[in-house]
Order: C-alpha cells, then structure tokens, then sequence
C-alpha cells in the first residue's frame, strides 16, 4: 500500500552444507588434487634412479608438497570465498559453503605454507628448500594478482607442475637434463591450456567462471594447447632419437620405440582437449582406459631401455 514502510530483503539462507569442521578441513585441502605429486617421482625415473633406499626421501618430498599446496589452497579458497558463493558448483566448497569458518581457513592456510618451507629445511637439501619455499611464494601471488593476468595465469599453473617434477631430483641430487625440464614444462602447458579451453567451452558465449576467462577466446586458447601438444612431443622425440654413442643399457632401440606411446598418449589427450572435457586432467589421467594402457606400454619400453636388454 502507498506510504508502507518496505520490508527489508530476507537475509540469505546459510550455505553449510551440515558435513562438519573436520570433514570440511579435509575436503578444503583438496585431497584429489595430491595425486599430482607423484611427478615427484619423474626425475629420479629419468634418471634410472630406482633404489629402494631413497623411496623414503621421495616420500618425504611428496608429503611436503602436500602440506604447501594444501596450503595455498587454504588462501586461495579463503580469498575467492565470496566468487566461490555465486558460483554454481564452488559455492558447495568448505569454506564458501560455511563448513570452515573463514578466519580458521586463514590461519590453517598461513600455518602450512609456512610449515612446508621449514619442514622442507630440517629435513632436506637447500635446493629442496628453495624450490618448495619457491612454489608457495608463486602460488600465492597467483592467488592474490597472477592469476588474474592473461597467459601468466597459464604459466603460473602450469610452473606447479614443473616445480613438482623437479623436486624428486633436486631432493637425490640428480642432475636435470635440459629435455626432461623442456619436456615437463610445455606438458603442464599443454594439460593446463586444455583444461583453461575445456571452462572457455563449458562456459559457452556468456561467459563466467574466472575472471580471467573473459581476455580469452576459444581460439586462442585451441591454438596454446596445439602449440603446447606438439612442443611437448618434439622435445621428447629429440630426446628419445638423441643419436650420441650408444651404451650398454641402450642395445636395442627401447627408447626410441618409446615415443610411439608417447606421441599416443598425447594424441589421446588431445582427444578430450578438443571436445572440451578436460576440465578435471587428473579424471582423465587416472579413469581413461586407453591413456592407461599407453602409459604402461610406454613405461614398459622406457623400463627396458633403462635395464640395459
């Protein structure tokens, strides 16, 4: 009626999804996403370093990994909490969701970036240190600005990975070859544009998602992970072909027949990339069965070219 006082909007329901803190703390750390440290793995591998006296130290390295990176998840949900709440499918994560209250996933955040750096110093080698100490400073600047810059925010993802992959060999002091370092970066490049091409396709013509998204175009990013995909086995095949003077361990051309499940594989990736479903890159690596197959046929070749047949 004309002259009515308005009655004030009703304050939004409470979005807890009544799961609890602890379960909203484990889910808030991303376990899903600790599969990613086995890269920790790559370099030691690379190098044929396969004894079972240093599985310990690797373990340690990948558990360190998981402390930061849970970490930076802390921050970066903490940070986001508000977008996460008008999101569709992130309004349901821990913190937007009220599970974990926000200043507890500040301080919980802050206590295992700053955890990892100096676990990683009592127990490992400076270079150790370094890295882990360098993966949560970047990632957290990714969290706060980076990831806001187009392509930037690609590389920056994309370094997490390579950061891991390296790890395993710094920890055993195992030199880096300059294939494996190119090999592994534009593969994370190649994994994170198509994941970036798959939200540009998921999103459609209206947009949304990250606030990133919106410098982007379907093309662009098509053409980047393209780029990324072949980039990746080029450097590979380079490796793989490498015609210095055979070895012993080097008989027969395990190795090079290594890059037709290499190529394979990433041709199988590419799949998924180009129709737009490569959203979630650990789903797709750990549930594809002819990605499996390629992978085992691909370290069944590389293990023989390591054994010396």
């Amino acid at each position: 009626m004309p002259g009515r006082t308005p009655t004030r909007a009703a304050a939004p329901a409470r979005t807890t999804t009544g799961r609890g803190l602890w379960p909203g703390l484990l889910r808030a750390a991303r376990p899903r996403q600790w599969t990613k440290n086995v890269l920790v793995l790559a370099a030691p591998l690379a190098a044929g370093r396969w004894l079972p006296g240093e599985a310990g130290r690797l373990a340690v390295v990948g558990l360190l990994f998981v402390i930061a990176s849970s970490g930076v998840y802390f921050l970066n949900d903490s940070l986001d909490v508000e977008a996460d709440r008008r999101h569709p499918a992130k309004r349901d994560r821990p913190i937007a969701a009220g599970d974990v209250p926000l200043p507890l996933a500040r301080v919980v955040g802050g206590v295992l970036a700053v955890a990892a750096p100096a676990a990683t110093y009592a127990l490992c080698n400076g270079r150790t240190t370094a890295l882990i100490g360098g993966y949560v400073v970047v990632q957290i600047a990714y969290s706060l600005f980076l990831k806001h810059i187009a392509l930037i925010d690609l590389a920056v993802v994309a370094s997490g990975f390579l950061m891991r992959a390296m790890a395993g060999g710094l920890a055993l002091g195992i030199p880096l070859s300059g294939w494996f370092l190119v090999t592994t970066a534009f593969g994370a490049l190649f994994a994170v544009s198509a994941k970036r091409f798959s939200e540009a396709v998921a999103a459609g013509p209206q947009g949304g998602g990250r606030d990133v998204m919106g410098q982007y175009t379907e093309g662009y990013l098509r053409f980047v992970w393209q780029l990324a995909a072949v980039a990746t086995v080029m450097a590979y095949c380079l490796w793989a072909l490498d015609d210095r003077p055979a070895t012993a361990a080097e008989s027969l051309p395990w190795r090079q027949l290594s890059v037709l499940p290499f190529v394979l594989g990433v041709l199988r990736y590419a799949m998924f990339a180009e129709r737009g479903v490569a959203e979630a890159p650990e789903d797709i690596v750990w549930r594809d069965r002819g990605l499996g197959a390629l992978a085992l046929a691909w370290a069944g070749l590389y293990g023989l070219a390591l054994s010396g047949l």
